[in-house]
């Protein structure tokens, strides 16, 4: 069973930086596409990036696009997400998801999730 695990986050100023990781358990790390999420209070939970299996394509949500970073590292089974010029309304709890690669799956549905972790940027 695939397991995922976050770590990073926790308080940071605005215009700061933060690098969040996905740790990667269970299967095969490069069969699985990896994707982070968030979910503001009072708001639905929205994609902020994914990544491919190989790390080949790339998806940023606009409101993070140019100044975030998403990859990954098949060999240590982990992932991550660089956030830069933190703004107030970056404030969420974020999540690590996986689905299989596209060659694997028979849908586009995240089918594997961490448990969350909060990042709090303050003004």
């Amino acid at each position: 069973q695939v397991q995922l695990a976050e770590s990073g986050g926790g308080l940071v100023q605005a215009g700061d930086s933060t690098r969040l990781s996905c740790t990667f358990s269970g299967r095969t790390f490069s069969n699985y596409d990896m994707g982070w999420f968030r979910q503001a209070p009072g708001k639905e939970r929205e994609v902020v990036a994914s990544i491919a299996w190989a790390g080949h394509t790339k998806y940023y949500a606009d409101s993070v696009k140019g100044r975030s970073a998403i990859s990954r590292d098949n060999a240590k089974n982990i992932g991550y997400l660089q956030l830069n010029s933190l703004k107030p309304e970056d404030t969420a709890v974020y999540y690590c998801a996986a689905r299989p690669a596209v060659h694997l799956r028979t849908n586009g549905d995240w089918n594997y999730w961490g448990q969350g972790i909060q990042v709090t940027v303050s003004s």
